[in-house]
């Protein structure tokens, strides 16, 4: 804008300069010469202007002597104009192949200055726009000048920034290893799973600076989710991948790759499997009462995921919360998706809790085992009576009468014992889960010696 000011000044300059000379001092001096004349011819003069037909006729020609004058250099001021072409790309002349060049702006300003009518023919005649010719420059910093094809004489043209400095340094090239990167997985079909994808070539030639390779870190090839046509299991393929380079931060580096994009193979799988579903009550009923009955609207889900995720699984598990619970009840339960799964055919499930009278029942002569005693070591009870227990296994009548003694589960944690003899507290289990167990025997001696 400043710039664009002081145009507009020195236009003005201009045209008080050109009016001083070409108006104000002709006229005077014709004043002057007019004076000395009638000094001269004084009487014939006052007689001659003493006519009022003299004085009209004077005074209409100087009259229109001045208002040509005026006009014609009014119209000139009046038609200056300045027209601002924003954003004209700079085009750099050097050898690509054996130099990079930094600090020369992608694009300029191009101020066009002079007659309306001038600057509309320039806007519409074709220009070669702003260059800069950089050839036989060496490495290092330089102040260079841009230059822009004028389209017509009769403007001026003035360029913002119109010198630059610029570093230019040799152009090296390094190979490196490709990496892939996929963009927007969120957008995948959750029943679909990316099993593989295979580069057509497993390197790129990055070309730039010296300082610009150091602190590559690695180049990715970068698939979009969203640039494949339809999402289903099979091979798909991706033409024009970008390659981009990034540092240790993972932000992007300005570089030269050779390719700038591969091609890619996508393996589109769909891993699924049927399992179970499991209930696991949570909490304690209220006293004197027992669960009689879980049943679900369904009885198993399919999953989808990973394959090695879904190989694993063996049943989804679902918790209900029973504590203090004294009556029947139906809870509707969100399916929790386990680790690896990205889909389930069945997002919740109904649970009918059946509440029935609590009895106890006691079985006899458990064996106790043992758990997680480090393999260097073996273990063994100190007495008889310390190899097994009595159970008390509570709950609804109809289901405790169906318990198998199999199906009941005393141990004791070894975890973090040594060489020796200890009291260890026995902990039970059993494969109902809407029965509890306890054992009669809160602690069992146990004896433990290297092997």
């Amino acid at each position: 804008m400043k710039k664009i000011i002081k145009i507009f000044i020195n236009i003005f300059k201009s045209i008080a300069s050109f009016l001083d000379k070409r108006l104000i001092n002709p006229i005077t001096r014709i004043i002057l010469k007019i004076i000395e004349f009638f000094k001269e011819n004084a009487k014939t003069l006052d007689k001659f202007a003493s006519k009022k037909s003299t004085l009209l006729v004077v005074s209409l020609l100087l009259a229109f002597v001045i208002y040509v004058v005026v006009d014609q250099e009014t119209t000139i001021m009046l038609d200056q104009y300045a027209e601002i072409l924003e954003d004209r790309p700079v085009t750099a002349i050097y050898n690509e192949e054996s130099y990079v060049v930094e600090g020369l702006p992608e694009t300029v300003d191009v101020i066009l200055v002079g007659q309306k009518r001038h600057i509309f023919l320039a806007k519409q005649s074709p220009s070669q726009g702003v260059s800069v010719d950089l050839t036989g420059l060496k490495p290092g910093n330089h102040r260079v000048q841009l230059k822009y094809t004028e389209t017509m004489k009769s403007l001026d043209y003035k360029l913002d920034p119109s010198i630059v400095t610029v570093t230019i340094y040799e152009k090296h090239s390094v190979n490196k290893t490709l990496s892939v990167d996929l963009l927007h997985h969120d957008n995948l079909d959750s029943k679909l799973y990316i099993d593989d994808i295979e580069l057509d070539r497993n390197t790129a030639i990055v070309k730039g600076a010296d300082y610009k390779l150091n602190q590559i870190a690695t180049v990715k090839a970068l698939v979009d989710v969203d640039s494949i046509a339809r999402q289903q299991a099979g091979e798909v393929t991706l033409k024009d991948v970008p390659l981009v380079a990034y540092d240790s931060n993972g932000k992007t580096v300005d570089v030269e790759i050779v390719p700038s994009t591969v091609t890619a193979k996508l393996t589109i799988t769909s891993p699924s499997k049927v399992v179970p579903i499991k209930v696991i009550p949570k909490g304690t009923l209220a006293f004197g009462k027992a669960i009689k009955e879980m049943k679900t609207n369904i009885s198993s889900v399919t999953v989808y995921g990973q394959q090695e995720a879904v190989d694993k699984i063996e049943q989804v598990e679902v918790t209900v919360d029973v504590d203090k619970l004294d009556k029947d009840k139906e809870f509707k339960v969100t399916i929790k998706k386990p680790s690896g799964i990205t889909e389930l055919s069945s997002n919740t499930v109904n649970v009918k809790v059946s509440v029935d009278v609590s009895v106890t029942r006691e079985f006899s002569d458990i064996l106790v085992a043992t758990e997680n005693l480090d393999s260097k070591y073996k273990a063994q009870a100190a007495t008889v009576n310390d190899r097994q227990v009595t159970v008390i296994v509570e709950g609804s009548r109809d289901i405790i009468n169906n318990v198998d003694p199999s199906s009941i589960h005393p141990y004791i944690d070894l975890k973090n014992y040594g060489p020796g003899t200890h009291d260890v507290d026995v902990e039970v289990t059993g494969d109902d889960l809407t029965l509890s167990y306890t054992s009669k025997t809160k602690k069992v001696k146990v004896v433990i010696t290297e092997r």
